[in-house]
Parts: C-alpha cells; structure tokens; sequence
C-alpha cells in the first residue's frame, strides 16, 4: 500500500509556483497530490509494516483505512507494527515523532542510521521501553516482528545501494561528503514461499550486482525522483544534479528506464517523485514513454497485492 509517493517536500510543494504545482494545488485530476514517499506492507491484512516514515505519516495513517485503530480495540491501538529506514533523509525519519504517543513497535535499520537516531535526543520521545531499535545487518535476512517478539509473517534483507549520507548529515571536509556503507539501503521483503517484493527508494547507480539481483523480480518500487539529471537547474528551482543527491534519473541511456529494460522486472513502480518531475503529469509525454517501457508511477492509496 502506497502512503506517499512524493519525494521531499511532497506535491504540491508548499513554496512551489509552477505550473504543475499550481494544477495539482487547484486538484485537476490529472496532476494528483501526493504525501511525502513511504510504503505500508503486510502479509495478513492486519498487522502492517511501514517503509520510512515521511513526515506525513499521521496524515497517511488518517487516510488510510487498513492503518486505523480498531474499533474493538483497546482506546489507544494502531496496527503498525513496525517501521523500516532506508536511511536517514529528512523526509524518511521525521514521521517518527509522529509515533511517540505511547505506542508499542519496532524500528529496524542500519547500524549507521540507527546511530543518527541514537545521537540525536529529540528522538527520545519514543519511549524505549515501548519502542525498540534493531539493527539490520547487510545481506542478513531478517524476520520483521513487533514489539513483543511475534512475527508479522515477512522477511526482509537490506542490502546497500548507490547513494550517499542524508544532506543534513553532509560533512562537506570528508570524502564523498562522509557517505559510507549502510547511509542508503534497498529491502527484499518476501513472506514464507512468496516472491520478492524490492523497495528502493533513493538509488544514485546501477551496478552489476545489483541488476542481477533484480532480474526477474515479482515487484520493484525504485528511485523515480527526476526524469532528467539536470531538471531541477533547468527549472531555476535548484542548482544540484540528480546525481549529486544521490539520484538517478529515469530518462536517458544511464537512466532508469534504460537500466531496467532487459532485467525481466513483472511490475516496475517509480516512486520518490520530485515536484518538478513531469511523471506527475498523468498525459504529459514523459508519463507516457514511462507507461510505454512498462513502468507504472505510484500514487497515494495504490495497492499492490502478491
């Protein structure tokens, strides 16, 4: 279940005048609004496991019938269950305050994001007696449970993709602004027997290894952020390349589209969409060469099942 398929700042963005921010803020059908980018997967309906928590999480959850406490319930329930970073953006770790009312669940990441979390006591607001941190080693799957130990009936191996550190974590005296290992990470989420589902949603390259790990993949959601590497400078809004945040850009003989067209992928979903990427236009040409190489592009409220 998409919660937000939006990149940072969401779409409309709330300072942003053009003209596809303008048709979306005016809700013309054709140029939908989305939240900020976060899945929600679970393997019986009830219990739910959210990918990143965008800033938006207690509107997605409002929103969100599946993600509602029940109506039998004790006064204070809500069936997530447990929460996944893929690193440590802004706009993947801010919806955990949202979390702090007394709610019991589980956070899993890499040691390094888990570590920014640690180092940073606004965090603490999440009870520790209620809210556990648990590290996900690289390559290691991993059964996802709540609080209380219990499986949710999904496993999950993280393993490390092309990016860098979070920009509020950039140390511009280090090499490669002190991005290392574990700063961005993709998941395999899979229940017992069942294909793969792949969640990326910041990648800045397609190594080797990583598109043979993908091959023939039941669902990939992957980085969609821009269409074009220079986009945003083009726009006037920015003077950052794609790839200098960390990026790739869907378009292109180095894109994403190009990357994945012989991998045999059965359903491709961009997700991650920046404000000025035209796949938020639903008829404009770019969303149609997308829909034409056999991507779909994510929006609030979509569900997938497998």
């Amino acid at each position: 279940m998409v919660l937000g398929a939006a990149a940072g700042g969401g779409f409309p963005q709330w300072n942003c005048n053009d003209e596809a921010n303008r048709r979306a803020r005016a809700g013309d059908p054709k140029v939908r609004s989305r939240t900020q980018s976060s899945i929600a997967v679970s393997a019986d309906g009830r219990r739910w496991a959210v990918l990143n928590a965008s800033p938006d999480l207690r509107q997605q959850a409002a929103e969100r019938p599946q993600l509602h406490p029940d109506a039998e319930g004790p006064k204070r329930s809500n069936p997530i269950a447990a929460i996944v970073l893929t690193n440590a953006d802004v706009d993947h770790v801010t919806g955990l305050l949202s979390l702090r009312e007394g709610h019991p669940f589980a956070i899993y990441g890499h040691e390094r994001v888990l570590g920014v979390l640690a180092r940073n006591s606004i965090f603490n607001v999440l009870n520790p007696t209620l809210v556990d941190r648990r590290v996900l080693p690289l390559e290691t799957p991993a059964a996802l449970r709540d609080k209380a130990g219990v499986p949710l009936g999904i496993e999950v191996t993280p393993f490390a993709v092309p990016g860098k550190i979070a920009l509020w974590l950039e140390d511009p005296t280090l090499p490669d602004f002190g991005s290392g290992e574990g700063d961005t990470i993709g998941l395999e989420l899979r229940t017992e027997g069942g294909p793969s589902l792949f969640y990326i949603p910041g990648c800045a390259g397609m190594p080797q290894e990583l598109r043979e790990r993908l091959r023939g993949a039941a669902l990939v959601f992957f980085d969609g952020t821009l269409w074009r590497d220079d986009e945003m400078i083009r726009a006037g809004v920015g003077s950052k390349t794609g790839l200098r945040m960390g990026h790739m850009s869907c378009s292109g003989p180095e894109g994403t589209i190009a990357a994945f067209s012989d991998l045999g992928v059965r359903r491709k979903v961009l997700i991650h969409l920046n404000n000025t990427n035209p796949l938020l236009i639903d008829d404009s040409p770019e969303c149609r060469a997308a829909r034409e190489a056999g991507w779909e592009v994510a929006f609030d409220g979509m569900e997938l099942t497998l």
